[in-house]
């Protein structure tokens, strides 16, 4: 199933639906998605929607950020001098992002007038659906409601200056607007997490992508690190990082204003956005 948070001319406001093909059908459901999930996804009487809005598929509990792909590493660390820590290959380190002002499928990127680079980030994120504290890998999966495609927008001028303090992300991610997610919440039943084709094109232009079967942190030791004496909780939303060559500091282009990027993964589809002006 393909569940979407939408919008129609009707004025319902949000609304919990899922695609039919194309199409928008409405889930019957009286609450946004993260009560949905939580109430275990109960689809109660259904119905057409006609001129339907996609909007982001959620706005997550929290957003915690991994890095992943080993290839998108070598991609940046060797330009900045620097070797891939050796506790990156033990430790799925993750950092949390902005969850109250997630954006979603055709809305623009805002362009935060205190960067010149703005970049994109082509990740897969898992949803968990399912509460749990101290996972077992073996059982890790078990917990994720679904996965969706998340653009993890980055100020890289910002980010170089941050970087050396050794806190942060800070004000590189962080701006309204800053996370894309969507166009939809694939059910886990639908994908294999290990195996989805990611791509990420700028004005039509393929600039890159990767396969998750290339992932070094997996989503199991995802969610055992973050539930570690923690409660993982129904809506809180896990990313895989960066995909190997999902973003442009990789090739040294950057975003311009009005670029259409498109990010699609197989089993979910594609999110598209435009990028906003930059401020003088």
């Amino acid at each position: 199933m393909r569940y979407v948070t939408y919008e129609s001319p009707e004025g319902r406001g949000r609304r919990v639906g899922y695609l039919d093909g194309d199409a928008v059908v409405d889930a019957g459901f009286d609450g946004d998605m993260v009560a949905f999930i939580e109430a275990g996804a109960p689809v109660g009487t259904t119905r057409g929607v006609a001129n339907a809005v996609l909007r982001a598929p959620l706005r997550p509990r929290t957003l915690r950020d991994f890095l992943a792909f080993e290839g998108h590493l070598l991609n940046v660390f060797p330009a900045l001098g620097k070797a891939i820590p050796e506790e990156w290959y033990r430790l799925p380190a993750y950092y949390k992002g902005l969850p109250d002002t997630v954006i979603g499928p055709e809305d623009e990127i805002p362009w935060p007038a205190y960067t010149q680079r703005l970049d994109h980030e082509l990740e897969l994120a898992a949803v968990i659906g399912r509460p749990g504290k101290d996972i077992t890998e073996d059982n890790a999966l078990d917990h994720v409601f679904g996965y969706t495609i998340w653009n993890d927008l980055s100020a890289r001028d910002v980010q170089a200056g941050e970087l050396p303090v050794g806190m942060g992300p800070g004000k590189a991610k962080d701006w309204d607007g800053s996370n894309v997610l969507g166009p939809c919440i694939v059910t886990a039943d639908e994908v294999d997490p290990h195996d989805i084709e990611l791509e990420v094109r700028v004005n039509g232009e393929r600039w890159g992508g990767a396969n998750t079967r290339d992932m070094h942190h997996t989503f199991e030791s995802m969610i055992v690190y973050a539930s570690q004496a923690l409660m993982l909780r129904p809506g809180e939303v896990l990313g895989s990082g960066t995909a190997t060559g999902g973003s442009g500091v990789e090739l040294g282009r950057w975003l311009a204003p009005a670029d259409t990027v498109e990010m699609e993964a197989s089993g979910i589809g594609v999110l598209r956005n435009v990028v906003g002006h930059r401020p003088a």
